[in-house]
C-alpha cells in the first residue's frame, strides 16, 4: 500500500512538473482583470477592446476595470487584484526600482512588460476663453493634476518644476479626466493636466461644449525636461485635433505600455499577447492605429514576460 501511495504521489508530482515545464496554467486565474484608467481617458475604451479579444482568442475571460491609472495599477497587480494593466513607461521604471511615488513601497517585482503601445501626450487644458497662455500662468490657479497616484500627477510635477513651480504654488486638485473636464466646464477649475493618447475623449467633449485651449510647453523647457527625464520625447499635437484648437501645440509625451503579472504562465501570456497585437485594427479606438507589433519593445526598460517574449521572438521584434 505504501509503495502504491508513493508511486501515485510521484506520478502526480511528475505530471505537475511536466505541465509547468510546458507552460501550464494550473495557477492561472479563470478570469483576467485588465486595469485601465478613468472612463474619460484612452486606457479604458482600449482596455475594453483588448478584453473582448482576449476573451475570444486566448481561452480565458477578460474584463476591463476603470482605475486611477498607472501607479494604482501596479499596486493592483502586486496585490493580485488585477492581472494586466496599462501604465506609462516612466511609472513602470519607478515601480521596478522603488523610486519616486514608490519609495515607501520599495521595488515591486510582481509585474513584467507585456509590450509597448503608443505615445501618451501631456496636455494642459484650459477653457477657450481663459487668460492662461503659459505654464508659468498656472501659479495661484485651480489646477488638477490627475487622479491620485496616476502617471499624470508625476508628469505635472516634473513640468511645473521646469518652470520653477511646485504643487504648493497652485490651488491643487486631483481629479480624473472626466471630472476635470466637467469642473472646467462648470467654471470650478482653471486648468487640468491630462496625460493620454490624442484625441482624448474628455477633451474632445469639452471642446464641443465649452471650447478649449491646449497650453504649449516652451522649447527651452522641453530641452530641460528631456535632459533631466530622458523618457520624455518632444511631441507636436496637430492643429484641429480638437475643434477649438486650430494651430499645432508643442508639448512632451511618454510611452504607454501594458504590464502583466509575473506569476502568470508563459502559455497564457503568449496567447494574451497574440490576441492583443494581432487584433489592433479591431480595438474600437482611433489610438489603436498607432499600436504596431514592430514597435512593441520601444521604450520598454523593464524585463519582458517570457510569454510575451516568445511571441515577439516569433515576429522578429527586437
Amino acid at each position: 500500500m505504501k509503495k502504491r501511495s508513493m508511486l501515485l504521489s510521484l506520478t502526480l508530482l511528475l505530471t505537475v512538473s511536466l505541465v509547468t515545464a510546458c507552460g501550464g496554467s494550473a495557477n492561472d486565474p479563470s478570469q483576467l482583470i485588465v486595469a485601465t484608467g478613468g472612463t474619460g481617458g484612452t486606457y479604458y475604451p482600449l482596455g475594453g477592446g483588448m478584453a473582448d479579444h482576449i476573451t475570444k482568442n486566448a481561452g480565458v475571460t477578460a474584463t476591463a476595470q476603470s482605475t486611477g491609472a498607472s501607479a494604482e495599477n501596479v499596486r493592483l497587480l502586486r496585490d493580485k487584484q488585477a492581472d494586466i494593466a496599462f501604465i506609462q513607461n516612466d511609472i513602470a521604471e519607478y515601480a521596478a526600482n522603488g523610486t519616486a511615488m514608490f519609495e515607501q513601497d520599495g521595488k515591486i517585482d510582481a509585474f513584467q512588460a507585456l509590450g509597448s503601445l503608443y505615445d501618451e501626450t501631456i496636455q494642459i487644458v484650459v477653457a477657450a476663453n481663459s487668460n492662461i497662455n503659459s505654464v508659468a500662468d498656472l501659479k495661484g490657479k485651480r489646477v488638477s493634476v490627475g487622479a491620485p497616484g496616476s502617471g499624470t500627477e508625476m508628469n505635472a510635477q516634473q513640468i511645473l518644476e521646469a518652470y520653477g513651480l511646485k504643487f504648493e504654488d497652485t490651488q491643487l486638485q486631483r481629479l480624473s479626466f472626466a471630472d476635470s473636464a466637467k469642473a472646467i466646464q462648470d467654471g470650478q477649475l482653471d486648468a487640468a493636466f491630462q496625460t493620454a493618447g490624442t484625441p482624448t475623449a474628455a477633451i474632445t467633449e469639452l471642446a464641443a461644449t465649452t471650447g478649449v485651449k491646449i497650453i504649449p510647453i516652451d522649447a527651452d523647457k522641453i530641452d530641460a525636461i528631456i535632459a533631466k527625464y530622458p523618457f520624455y520625447v518632444k511631441t507636436v499635437i496637430p492643429g484641429n485635433t480638437y475643434s477649438t484648437v486650430p494651430d499645432e501645440t508643442t508639448t512632451v509625451s511618454v510611452k504607454s505600455m501594458l504590464v502583466i503579472r509575473t506569476d502568470l504562465s508563459e502559455d497564457l501570456v503568449y496567447k494574451v499577447t497574440k490576441a492583443i497585437y494581432e487584433n489592433t485594427d479591431k480595438l474600437g479606438h482611433a489610438k489603436a492605429k498607432e499600436i504596431k507589433v514592430e514597435n512593441a519593445l520601444a521604450g520598454v526598460s523593464i524585463p519582458v514576460h517570457p510569454g510575451a517574449k516568445k511571441y515577439f521572438d516569433e515576429k522578429g521584434v527586437k
